[in-house]
């Protein structure tokens, strides 16, 4: 696997935390928390790593692309090099393009011209398969016949197990294994209450903790401060933690319709697609035999473009009376994990504390290096 992909989930992570450190104080802009700020004045400082992490999965690279590095170190305040302030030109032009032809919608991004490659791809591919086009270009046909979106929701519910049925489930505790980033496997706790849930990765360097206590969600990885999440990161969180998702998909968005899905795992599905003006889309694709829940697409919105995620859901079991999956893969553009569940247990108790964050450090305690 290139060094690139090994290293850039913690280059990125590291980003993300140094964001935390001021995650208590009133939100700041990205001139006011970072230096030598040129295009994106004006943007919320938090924005500023998501939009990172839209470049480096359009154009294929890392940080060390565009940014300086002195031994451990990111000096990401230097112009040092040519391709960042191509960059800045590149976004100057991107920008206007969407002002003058599509009233400022981000229909044109990054990824419109390089396609996961360094420099823009300006020839047509020959490929041996036939293009598939990204999710999110997959619109359905609103004037088509299509089934009923609601009504494949309820079916959903039904071979879920039914609501009766669900809401029995106050809780559940998964031991099982992660593998990816790099062929690791690592093994998981996930424990979910309700509307909260928190996993961790037992890492050889210590545990990685991802948690969301119903209203806000944080993290923490060995060695540095907890990073609180933020808008955008707490509502993909809720959508994971909700033990009640069958029971709860119609309200998640004001508006379903459904039509054509795509083979997943050579299973035939039909694709639920819910919006809500001002919101990205959000994408179900459920079973055309079984109507359980086969993958979810979700996007994040940065002010470049939308980042997606993807989560397949298979293997599923019966548990007290419900369909729950034992294995699940989250995808995102440069990395991928799966998690296979060999333990769950259901109704058992989970201590609330379990949800909450860490304590910051003290005035006198010094947060590691960056």
């Amino acid at each position: 696997m290139p060094s690139r992909i090994k290293t850039l989930p913690i280059v990125l992570v590291s980003i993300a935390l140094a964001l935390a450190a001021h995650a208590q104080e009133p939100p700041k802009l990205a001139e006011q928390q970072f230096k030598n700020i040129k295009i994106f004045k004006g943007v919320p400082a938090d924005q500023i790593f998501p939009a990172m992490q839209f470049i480096t999965a359009s154009l294929g690279v890392d940080c060390e692309y565009c940014h300086v590095r002195e031994g451990h170190q990111m000096l990401f305040d230097k112009d040092d090099k040519k391709p960042k302030l191509a960059a800045r030109k590149m976004i100057e032009m991107m920008n206007a393009i969407n002002k003058d032809n599509f009233e400022s919608k981000k229909e044109v991004t990054c990824n419109t011209c390089h396609r996961g490659a360094a420099h823009p791809v300006g020839v047509p591919i020959i490929s041996d398969e036939e293009p598939k086009p990204a999710a999110e270009h997959s619109p359905i046909d609103a004037q088509a016949p299509q089934p009923d979106a609601y009504a494949l929701l309820d079916k959903y519910l039904a071979a879920s197990g039914g609501a009766a049925a669900v809401q029995k489930i106050t809780s559940r505790v998964e031991q099982g294994s992660l593998t990816g980033f790099g062929g690791q496997k690592i093994s998981v706790d996930v424990y979910g209450k309700a509307d909260k849930r928190v996993s961790v990765m037992h890492t050889p360097n210590g545990d990685n903790i991802t948690a969301f206590d119903g209203h806000s969600g944080w993290l923490t990885v060995p060695g540095r401060p907890v990073h609180i999440m933020n808008a955008d990161e707490n509502a993909a969180a809720a959508l994971d933690a909700d033990l009640y998702l069958p029971i709860h998909v119609k309200s998640l968005r004001q508006k379903f319709i459904a039509g054509p899905g795509e083979k997943i795992d050579g299973h035939d599905t039909i694709q639920v697609v819910g919006r809500t003006e001002g919101q990205p889309p959000l994408r179900l694709y459920l079973d055309a035999q079984s109507n359980l829940l086969l993958r979810l697409v979700r996007y994040q919105e940065t002010p470049l473009g939308r980042i997606p995620t993807q989560v397949d859901y298979s293997d599923y079991r019966e548990a007290d009376g419900v369909k729950v999956p034992y294995k699940w893969s989250i995808a995102r553009p440069g990395n991928r994990f799966t998690i296979q569940v060999e333990q769950l247990q259901q109704n058992v108790p989970v201590d609330d504390a379990k949800f909450t964050p860490p304590s910051p450090p003290s005035a006198d305690q010094k947060p590691p290096a960056h």
